[in-house]
């Protein structure tokens, strides 16, 4: 019998609060700078840039989700693969928004700790989260999907 959802029962954003909550912890025990010199100007700009970025992507990928009419949530039902728009160049948008959202904040607060703790937040959302959907839509679209992991990128 078909998995009716991916089975993931959290919001996968929460990784990356919960990683950046970690890395803030951590700094208050044993303070790690990006900057040694503290944020300069050019760091501030960059870490609003890619915020702003980061919220372009995430509403374009949302946008692109209500026109076709599917779910964003994963513990959902899937009613089909979204092909158009920044699903043409990555199957995740969305989690590399979150990831470029992550890393302007790093550089607006200059902590280290975060920074160095995105990977494992990234290998979490992987297996935890990306791993699941990926099954069940192989699952639940076969052939049509697999040919679209053949065609686009997991993340860009």
């Amino acid at each position: 019998m078909a998995r009716k959802s991916p089975g993931v029962h959290y919001p996968p954003p929460i990784l990356y609060v919960i990683g950046f909550g970690i890395g803030w912890l951590l700094h208050r025990s044993w303070p790690l700078a990006l900057f040694s010199n503290g944020r300069s100007k050019s760091a501030v700009l960059s870490g609003w840039l890619l915020i702003g970025l980061a919220l372009v992507i995430l509403a374009v990928a949302l946008i692109t989700f209500l026109r076709h009419r599917r779910g964003i949530y994963p513990n959902q039902p899937a009613t089909g693969i979204v092909r158009s728009g920044l699903y043409r160049f990555s199957r995740n948008p969305m989690y590399v928004a979150l990831a470029i959202l992550y890393v302007g904040i790093v550089l607006l607060t200059n902590l280290l700790w975060p920074l160095l703790l995105l990977p494992l937040v990234l290998l979490v959302l992987q297996k935890t989260v990306i791993a699941r959907e990926e099954r069940y839509l192989k699952e639940a679209f076969g052939k049509s999907y697999e040919q679209y992991c053949r065609q686009v990128r997991r993340w860009i």
